[in-house]
């Protein structure tokens, strides 16, 4: 599988991680940087990367960003906020609990 690319714009905080194949996007996670929380709108994979595990592997990648960054991670997508929910103790030095 190709790497995972975090594409950040600096003046609005909007960004995502991709990973791409041939200049075909395969998968994404959006979120936007507000402060010192990544709010994280949604993650999608291509039908071709399905039983990959691609969606825990962008979460992978965002953590290590997160964690380095010292943010918060407000799970607005379902996917991200599912994973939290049914694993706490790996997400509690992360997770924002007052979104909303």
């Amino acid at each position: 599988m190709n790497d995972i690319q975090l594409q950040l714009d600096p003046a609005t905080g909007n960004g995502a991680f991709i990973i791409e194949e041939d200049s075909e996007k395969l998968a994404e996670m959006t979120f936007r940087i507000t402060g010192d929380k990544m709010v994280i709108f949604h993650t999608e994979a291509s039908p071709k990367l399905k039983g990959q595990g691609v969606g825990k592997k962008l979460v992978e990648e965002m953590l290590i960003y997160v964690r380095a960054n010292n943010l918060k991670v407000v799970p607005l997508c379902p996917f991200v906020h599912g994973l939290f929910q049914r694993h706490p103790e790996e997400y509690a030095d992360v997770w924002d609990h007052h979104e909303g």
